[in-house]
């Protein structure tokens, strides 16, 4: 198995409802992954404005998996609620 790390900032407007939608939505398209540590690093200060948003809600991933469903990426780019991710394969 793979070790993965996925980062993602959300948007600070969102409810919470909302929020957990979104992280739902994503480790349901990683079925089957063993998930090593989940974080929630709460808001934090963007260092430049993102679709002029200014503070973001940081989450931090660690799994395991074999392979990375190609619609993972596809959810993270389409979703309006995600200002940005970082998906890196750790050794």
């Amino acid at each position: 198995m793979r070790s993965y790390e996925l980062v993602l900032i959300l948007k600070k407007s969102l409810s919470e409802t909302q929020q957990k939608k979104i992280v739902e939505a994503i480790k349901g398209l990683l079925k089957g992954a063993n998930f090593l540590k989940e974080s929630e690093l709460g808001q934090k200060t963007l260092s430049y404005p993102i679709k002029r948003e200014t503070v973001g809600i940081y989450f931090d991933w660690v799994f395991d998996m074999q392979l990375i469903p190609s619609e993972l990426e596809k959810k993270l780019l389409e979703d309006e609620g995600i200002l940005r991710h970082l998906l890196i394969r750790r050794k």
